[in-house]
C-alpha cells in the first residue's frame, strides 16, 4: 500500500478511505495501480495531491431499500455538506463496463456526510433530495485533488470518478451483526470491480472528437416521430405503434414514457384503437387488416420508402419481375414485397447470379433505402450484367440521408483512430455506418449511448470521430462528447459534406387545422 510519497507521484490513483478497503483493492488490481490508504473521516489524513487522474474507491450506506449490499453506486455527481455538487462527466462510461461485467449498477449522486447517517428518518430526508448513497470522505478527497489539478496543471479540476459499493441500507443499518456479512460481500465486489476501475483510469488522456455532419436524425424519422407525438395529444385513449416507429431504443422509452403502446401485430391493439404505422412502411394487408378490426390507422411511411412502395407496384403490374436489392426481414423490405407478391430479394452479388427468371428480358430492380451505398452497387453492376435489359428506379432509392451520412463517416474515418456510432443494433442505416468507416481502415463500433463504449477501445484511441444513425436522437452524441470531456480534455471538431434541409408534412390525420 503506497504511503504519501507515492501519493505525491504521477499516474492513475486509486484511493480508499479505510485499511480493509484499499486492502480489497491490491487485492484485485491487475496493473500495479498505485493504491492509497487516505484515511477514514470527513477530514482524510493522507489525501491525494498529484493532480493525475483518480478513483476514490471504497464501501458506502444507501439511502433506499432498492439498494442491496454489493450493489455498485457509480457517482454522477457528488455533493458536499458545504452544498458543493462536484460533476462526474466520465461516470457513464464507468457505470457501463461494471454491467457488462455482470455487476448491479446505480449511475446516481453521491452524497458525502459531516458524519454517520443513522436512522431511517434521516436517510429518508437526505434521499428526499435525489441522492441514493451516503459516505464520508469523498467530496473533501475530491476537492482537494482538484485543487492540486489547478496548482500543478492549470486544469478547472481533476480527472476523477467516485465509486462505492453498499454495505448497510435502511433496511439492514450498520450497528446490527448482519454488517460483517454484508461488509464481507461490498469488499469481494471492491476487488472484483478493480480491475474495471484500471481500464478506467487506462483511459485517461487528451483527445481529439470529430463530429460527422450530417448525423442523427433524418426528415423521415423526425415525421414519423413526431406523428406519435401529436396522436398523443390528440386522442384522449390509448396510442398503439406497430412495431418500433423508428429502429431506435431511446426512441421507443421516451415515447413510451408519453402514454404511446407498442405492439408487433395489429391482434393486440382492441378494436376501434389508434395505431400508428412505423416509417419502415407495411403491406397491403397490415392496412386491410386495421381496417377489419375498424382501427384508426395512422400511416407514418417515410415518404421516400413510400416512393419505393410505389415503383413496386407499377412494376408488378406491368408484369414485370421485380427484384429488390435489401435485407431480407428487414421491416421495410418485408412491406415492399407485401407491394408486390413474388419480389426477389437479393443482397449481394452471389444472390444475383443464382436467380432463376422465367423472363430475364421482364426485370426491374430497387433498393432497399438504407442500404450502403458501395455495396449496393456492386450488387447493382451485377444485376445489371447479368440482366442487361433490367429497369433500374427512377431516380435515387436510398435515400438522401443514408448517403448523406455515409459520405460523412468516410470523411471522418480518415482522419480518426475510431468511430463511434450511435445507434440501434437493428437498425440497419446505423449498421451500414460502421461498416463504411471500417472499409475506410479504421476501427468502428455500433454503441446504443455513451454507457456501452468499451474503455478498451478508447484506451487506444486519441482521436474519436462520433456519429449517429438517421434514427438516433442527436441528444446522444452530446451525451457521448461529455462522457469523453471526463477522461480529459477534449477538441471538438465538426467535418460536415453537406446541409440538410428537408422536411416531409405530417399525415393529414394529425396535422394542425
Amino acid at each position: 500500500m503506497s504511503g504519501s510519497e507515492a501519493v505525491r507521484g504521477r499516474g492513475g490513483v486509486l484511493a480508499a478511505p479505510m485499511g480493509v478497503e484499499a486492502r480489497a483493492l491490491l487485492r484485485g488490481r491487475t496493473r500495479g495501480t498505485t493504491v492509497v490508504r487516505t484515511g477514514a473521516g470527513a477530514r482524510p489524513a493522507n489525501p491525494v495531491e498529484t493532480g493525475g487522474p483518480l478513483v476514490v474507491a471504497g464501501v458506502c450506506g444507501a439511502l433506499d431499500d432498492a439498494l442491496a449490499p454489493g450493489d455498485v453506486v457509480v457517482a454522477s455527481e457528488v455533493r458536499g455538506a458545504d452544498g458543493h455538487v462536484r460533476p462526474m462527466p466520465g461516470a457513464v462510461l464507468l457505470a457501463g463496463a461494471l454491467r457488462r461485467g455482470g455487476h448491479t449498477v446505480h449511475l446516481a449522486p453521491l452524497h458525502s456526510a459531516a458524519r454517520l447517517v443513522h436512522g431511517r428518518a434521516a436517510r429518508r430526508r437526505l434521499a428526499a433530495t435525489g441522492v441514493v448513497a451516503v459516505d464520508l470522505e469523498t467530496a473533501p478527497l475530491l476537492a482537494i485533488a482538484d485543487a492540486a489539478a489547478a496548482l500543478l496543471q492549470g486544469a478547472e479540476g481533476a480527472v476523477a470518478q467516485a465509486v462505492r459499493v453498499v454495505v448497510d441500507t435502511p433496511r439492514r443499518p450498520l450497528l446490527r451483526p448482519a454488517t460483517v456479512s454484508a461488509g464481507l460481500r461490498a469488499l469481494r465486489t471492491l476487488s472484483a470491480i478493480t480491475p474495471v476501475l484500471e481500464d478506467w483510469l487506462a483511459t485517461i488522456a487528451p483527445r481529439t472528437a470529430v463530429l460527422a455532419g450530417p448525423r442523427s436524425f433524418c426528415a423521415g424519422v423526425e415525421r414519423a416521430i413526431a406523428t406519435v407525438e401529436r396522436a398523443l395529444e390528440r386522442d384522449d385513449g390509448p396510442v398503439y405503434v406497430r412495431r418500433q416507429i423508428v429502429h431506435n431504443a431511446h426512441v421507443v422509452a421516451d415515447l413510451e414514457s408519453r402514454g404511446a403502446i407498442f405492439v408487433q401485430e395489429l391482434d393486440e391493439v382492441p378494436e376501434r384503437s389508434t395505431v400508428v404505422l412505423s416509417a419502415h412502411g407495411v403491406s397491403p394487408a397490415v392496412r386491410m387488416e386495421a381496417a377489419e378490426r375498424h382501427l384508426t390507422s395512422i400511416d407514418a411511411t417515410c415518404p421516400l420508402v413510400a416512393k419505393v412502395h410505389v415503383e413496386a407496384r407499377r412494376a408488378a403490374e406491368t408484369g414485370r419481375t421485380v427484384v429488390l436489392i435489401g435485407h431480407a426481414g428487414h421491416e421495410e423490405v418485408e412491406g415492399t414485397v407485401g407491394e408486390a407478391p413474388g419480389t426477389l430479394v437479393v443482397e449481394t452479388a452471389a444472390d444475383v447470379a443464382a436467380l432463376d427468371l422465367p423472363d430475364p428480358d421482364g426485370v426491374s430492380y430497387l433498393m432497399q433505402t438504407t442500404l450502403a451505398v458501395d455495396e449496393a452497387a456492386v450488387v447493382e453492376q451485377a444485376l445489371t450484367a447479368r440482366f442487361p435489359t433490367a429497369r433500374g428506379p427512377a431516380g435515387e432509392d436510398i435515400c438522401y440521408a443514408t448517403s448523406n451520412r455515409q459520405q460523412a463517416v468516410r470523411a471522418v474515418a480518415d482522419e480518426t483512430d475510431l468511430v463511434l456510432v450511435l445507434g440501434s443494433p437493428n437498425s440497419s442505416n446505423s449498421r451500414r455506418l460502421v461498416e463504411v468507416a471500417e472499409r475506410c481502415g479504421t476501427r468502428a463500433r455500433l454503441v446504443e449511448d455513451a454507457g456501452d463504449v468499451d474503455l478498451h477501445d478508447l484506451a487506444r484511441a486519441r482521436s474519436v470521430g462520433i456519429t449517429a444513425g438517421a434514427s438516433a436522437p442527436p441528444q446522444l452524441v452530446d451525451e457521448l462528447v461529455t462522457a469523453l470531456r471526463g477522461l480529459g480534455p477534449v477538441d471538438v471538431r465538426e467535418v460536415s459534406v453537406t446541409r440538410e434541409d428537408l422536411t416531409f408534412e405530417l399525415p393529414r390525420e394529425v396535422r394542425h387545422p
